[in-house]
């Protein structure tokens, strides 16, 4: 099941949901604190945001799952969940 398809409403159970949402506001926040919003588009903020935690992550020995067991997911699954949920919002990944 892909990420798209885990980050509808009502497939993950609301705890796990909430772990991406808090995920999602850290990253927001780092975002918005690290550089202008105006300088560069949110989505490619984003991007090179989930390419920094993949290359640290993978230089750690960390490899992404085959199956992912939500409930139980570790720190660098959920928090490129919680990227992947905020480029998929409407609203900008920048704004508060």
């Amino acid at each position: 099941m892909g990420i798209a398809a885990v980050l509808t409403p009502g497939v993950l159970a609301p705890g796990v949901l909430a772990v991406v949402d808090q995920h999602g506001a850290a990253v927001r926040d780092i975002l918005a604190f690290g550089v202008p919003a105006a300088a560069v588009a949110g989505v490619v903020l984003l991007a090179g945001y989930a390419k920094g935690v993949l290359d640290e992550a993978t230089a750690q020995g960390w490899a992404p799952p085959s199956i992912v067991d939500w409930a139980n997911a570790d720190w660098t699954t959920l928090r490129l969940a919680a990227v992947c949920h905020l480029a998929r919002r409407d609203e900008p990944a920048l704004e508060a």
